[in-house]
């Protein structure tokens, strides 16, 4: 990796070797990075709760079905206790980092009322907490051959199922992740 290359709007994709248990075989949307770090939501692990789940505990009511059975992800280990939502357009909500001119990660209460009420984004991942690295601890991890990145696509955020989002987004690389090692060669 070169210095000072971003890693904003990129897919983190964990290598088959990654063995931590809140990243094996994880994919996570990196919303920022900068000289303070490199923070991103993980966007394939539901976890066992749904939208409603997490509604009914922020007293927001909702009836329609379709809405409270979305998933809700682990979004990383930091701060489980916080709620994310990675979404497209960005809209205008209260608490906002724009990542892309399409892509937003909002923290406030309001986007998860406008979602209730049928008024939010067209496209949303919901998580508890994120992902953050220190920028040495990411370069290492990288050089370590512990990650691949690619550009992300909302078609991979939003639309691809869960469970194929990993070989999905490698495959975005030319690469059938299931066939990688993770073990350097030497000739």
């Amino acid at each position: 990796m070169q210095e000072n290359s971003s890693l904003t709007n990129q897919l983190l994709i964990a290598m088959p070797n990654l063995e931590d248990p809140n990243f094996s075989h994880s994919v996570t949307y990196i919303c920022e990075d900068n000289d303070e770090g490199v923070m991103g939501i993980t966007i394939n692990r539901p976890l066992e709760l749904d939208l409603g789940d997490i509604l009914d505990h922020m007293s927001i009511t909702c009836t329609d079905p379709d809405v409270r059975s979305r998933p809700v992800y682990m979004g990383g280990p930091i701060a489980l206790e916080r709620g994310f939502v990675l979404h497209a357009p960005h809209g205008g909500w209260e608490s906002t980092l724009e990542v892309t001119d399409r892509i937003g990660l909002t923290t406030s209460k309001d986007i998860l009322q406008a979602l209730a009420d049928g008024a939010g984004p067209k496209q949303a991942i919901v998580a508890l907490g994120y992902s953050g690295w220190s920028r040495e601890q990411m370069d290492r991890e990288i050089a370590e051959n512990s990650w691949l990145n690619v550009e992300a696509t909302e078609e991979i955020l939003f639309d691809q199922p869960i469970e194929e989002r990993w070989t999905t987004a490698a495959s975005q690389l030319g690469i059938d992740i299931n066939l990688l090692s993770g073990e350097a060669g030497h000739a």
